[in-house]
């Protein structure tokens, strides 16, 4: 998606639990970049959990943005994909819920990108 991201860098780790990446977004975003942090990853029940703790996305008044993640296998052969984020607020800021629907908004359209690209393009995750 390089109208979204226009890299990612592993500043620390391996890519795995503990990891440190570097995000740049691409010239369309209202946002530069960001620091996501891989807190948890469990291949057997399919989970996978990372924070945002540095960058322009969180607005300045956000001490970072935690999204847990889980596919649920269903019994016709799809899945279900479960996100659910929680925003740790600085001091005692409210966050609307106008914002955070506009960040859903934005985090589903690219989602649905990348999972347009796997379905078209199933050996990419093979």
């Amino acid at each position: 998606m390089p109208q979204a991201i226009k890299s990612v860098e592993i500043l620390e780790g391996d890519g795995g639990v503990g990891s440190v990446k570097l995000i740049t977004f691409g010239e369309g975003s209202q946002f530069k970049s960001v620091k996501h942090r891989v807190d948890n990853i469990d291949k057997e029940i399919l989970t996978y959990s990372y924070s945002i703790v540095k960058g322009d996305a969180l607005m300045g008044v956000l001490e970072s943005i935690t999204y847990h993640i889980k596919i649920v296998p269903n019994a016709d052969g799809k899945s279900i994909c479960k996100n659910r984020s929680i925003y740790n607020t600085k001091g005692d800021t409210q966050i609307t819920e106008e914002k955070i629907k506009k960040g859903k908004e934005k985090a589903m359209g690219m989602f649905k990108a990348i999972e347009a690209y796997l379905q078209a393009n199933p050996d990419a995750y093979n």
